[in-house]
C-alpha cells in the first residue's frame, strides 16, 4: 500500500500562472481573442480547479490581453477562492447569481477596454471553446457573440499539454507504480472460481487503497473473453487453464494509471499453456519490446505504431491486432498524441502515452501487455516495472 512519502508534491501553485501565461502567448501568437475554458481537464490543467460538471456554468475566460477570470456561480465561490490559480493570483474569480444569465458575463470579460469587443467581432478574431464544451454553452455564446468565428481550444492548449514537466510525469510515474502493486496483488491471489466481477471489484478497491482518488475501469477478460480489448466484466467464473487479460487504471493526483498484463491460471492441475499460446504470447512480448525501443524524440508517432505491427504482421496475426498501438495519458484517460497509422507528428521530450499491443483470437483466447512510456530526451522512459513475461500463475 502507498504511504504518504510515496506520493509526489503534485503541481506547484505558480506552475498554474505559468501555464495561463504559455496558453495567452499561443493565443496572441494565433491571433485569437480569447480562450473560453469549460469544465474538464484543460480547466484543471490552466487553474487547478476540478469544478463540479453541472447546468450551471463554470468558464475560465483568457483575453488576449487583460486579467483572467473564472465564472462561477456564486454558491461555488468558496471552493473557487481555493483554487491554486486563485491562490497565486492568476486569475480572480467572477460570481453570477442564480437567476442571472451566466453567459452574458463574457463580452464584458473577453472585451477588456472599451470598444475591445466590438473590435474582435469586425477583426475576425476567434474565441476558442472548449472542446467538450456543453452544446448549450456553445449555443448560447453564440448567441451573444453573433457576429464572432468560433474555434477549438485545442488549437493552443493540445501543444502544451502534450508535454509533461517534471512534476506531472512524477505523479504518472507514482500511478504506474501503484498500479503495478495492484497487478501483482491479482496474480499472487486467489482466481480460479471467481467471477470477473468479483476481480474487478477487487481491482477497484486496491486502486483506491493504493492512493488513487478514481478506479476508472478494471478489464477482467478470462478464457474466451480475453479476446474482447474493451470487455466488460461478467459474472463468467474463471477457469483452471485458461488466459486472464488484466487492464486496469485509474486517476492518482489528478493523472492517470493505465497498465494491462495477462495472466495464466494453471489451477490445482498445473493447466499450463500450450505451445501455441506461448508463441502467440511470446509475438507480442516481441512487438511490444520493439515498439517501446523506438520511442525517442523526432520518431513520427504512426512509426511506433508501424513498428509493433510489423512484428505481429510477420508472425501472421496482423488481423488479430484491430486498435492502434497507443494513446496520450495525463489529466485524461486518453488524450494527445495518438500512437496510430497517419500521425506523423514526431515525439516530443516529455510526450506520456501507452505502448499496448494486443492479438485477439475471436471466440479463443486474446493477450495484451501495456505499459505508460514517457519520451526521454534519448529514448523510453518506461513508467510500469511489472514483467513483461506471460505471468502464469497457480490462482488458488
Amino acid at each position: 500500500m502507498s504511504t504518504t512519502m510515496d506520493r509526489p508534491t503534485g503541481i506547484p501553485a505558480a506552475r498554474y500562472g505559468s501555464r495561463i501565461g504559455a496558453a495567452r502567448e499561443a493565443l496572441r501568437d494565433a491571433g485569437d481573442a480569447a480562450l473560453l475554458v469549460g469544465v474538464g481537464a484543460d480547466l484543471r490543467w490552466l487553474t487547478g480547479y476540478d469544478a463540479m460538471n453541472l447546468e450551471r456554468l463554470t468558464m475560465l475566460v483568457i483575453p488576449r490581453e487583460g486579467d483572467p477570470s473564472l465564472v462561477v456561480p456564486r454558491l461555488e465561490a468558496p471552493r473557487a477562492s481555493l483554487v491554486p490559480a486563485v491562490g497565486a493570483g492568476a486569475v480572480r474569480v467572477v460570481t453570477w447569481e442564480e437567476t442571472e444569465e451566466p453567459v452574458a458575463l463574457v463580452p464584458g470579460l473577453v472585451g477588456g477596454a472599451e470598444g475591445r469587443a466590438g473590435a474582435t467581432e469586425s477583426g475576425g478574431a476567434r474565441l476558442l471553446v472548449s472542446d467538450r464544451l456543453w452544446a448549450t454553452f456553445v449555443l448560447r455564446l453564440q448567441g451573444v457573440f453573433p457576429r464572432v468565428p468560433f474555434g477549438l481550444a485545442s488549437d493552443v492548449l493540445r501543444p502544451l499539454r502534450m508535454v509533461k514537466d517534471a512534476e506531472e510525469i512524477a505523479l504518472l510515474r507514482a500511478a504506474a507504480r501503484a498500479a503495478d502493486r495492484v497487478v501483482l496483488a491479482i496474480a499472487g491471489g486467489s482466481l480460479v472460481g471467481r467471477s470477473e466481477h468479483d476481480v474487478a471489484r477487487e481491482v477497484r478497491e486496491r486502486l483506491l487503497d493504493e492512493g488513487h482518488e478514481t478506479a476508472e475501469f478494471a478489464i477482467v477478460g478470462s478464457g474466451p473473453n480475453s479476446a474482447s480489448p474493451h470487455h466488460d466484466a461478467t459474472e463468467r467464473r474463471i477457469q483452471a487453464g485458461e488466459p486472464v487479460v488484466l487492464d486496469i487504471g485509474g486517476a492518482f493526483g489528478g493523472y492517470g494509471s493505465d497498465t494491462t498484463r495477462t495472466l495464466w491460471v494453471t489451477g490445482e492441475e498445473d493447466r499450463g499453456p500450450d505451445a501455441a499460446y506461448r508463441h502467440l504470447y511470446e509475438v507480442l512480448r516481441e512487438a511490444q519490446a520493439a515498439a517501446t525501443a523506438a520511442v525517442r524524440p523526432g520518431v513520427p508517432a504512426e512509426q511506433i505504431d508501424a513498428i509493433g505491427r510489423a512484428v505481429i504482421d510477420t508472425a501472421g496475426f496482423g488481423p488479430n491486432f484491430m486498435h492502434r498501438i497507443g494513446h496520450g495519458i495525463g489529466l485524461e484517460g486518453h488524450e494527445d498524441p495518438y500512437l496510430v497509422a497517419g500521425n506523423r507528428e514526431p515525439l516530443q521530450a516529455g510526450n506520456a502515452f501507452s505502448v499496448e499491443p494486443g492479438i485477439y483470437l475471436e471466440g479463443r483466447h486474446g493477450a495484451r501487455i501495456e505499459d505508460i512510456v514517457v519520451c526521454g530526451e534519448s529514448g523510453p522512459d518506461v513508467l510500469n516495472g511489472v514483467t513483461r513475461e506471460l505471468l502464469v500463475v497457480r490462482g488458488i
